[in-house]
């Protein structure tokens, strides 16, 4: 079974930096692009960002267009989320996830995704 791993989380204070990181042990990343997602408690998972594998084209939400940057390292088989200018609306669990981009639909859109990784906690607090 796959397991996706989403690590780097923490608590940072508002203005602050954190990277993210996301891989999988066992698994390549060869046919699948990557998404970073985010749940709070009661609400549902939101889209943050997105790799496309084949050409690098990267996607933002627009409440973090500007601050946070994705970048894939293939070879390496890591997906990295750079967050700076954390706000306290950025709290939230995120999570990485793997799509094989076979289902149509946004890459916002969770069903599209084959894996996910367990989360990992960010805490945006003075």
């Amino acid at each position: 079974d796959v397991q996706l791993q989403a690590f780097g989380g923490g608590l940072v204070p508002p203005g602050g930096s954190l990277r993210l990181s996301c891989t999988a042990p066992g698994f390549v990343f060869d046919n699948y692009s990557i998404g970073w997602f985010r749940q709070v408690p009661g609400k549902e998972r939101e889209g943050v960002s997105y790799i496309d594998k084949t050409d690098d084209v990267e996607y933002y939400a627009d409440s973090v267009k500007g601050r946070f940057t994705i970048t894939g390292d293939w070879p390496k088989n890591t997906v990295y989320l750079q967050m700076n200018n954390l706000a306290p609306e950025d709290t939230a669990v995120y999570y990485c996830a793997a799509d094989p981009v076979t289902r149509p639909g946004s890459w916002k859109d969770t069903k599209r995704y084959d894996y996910w990784g367990q989360g990992t906690l960010v805490t945006v607090s003075s």
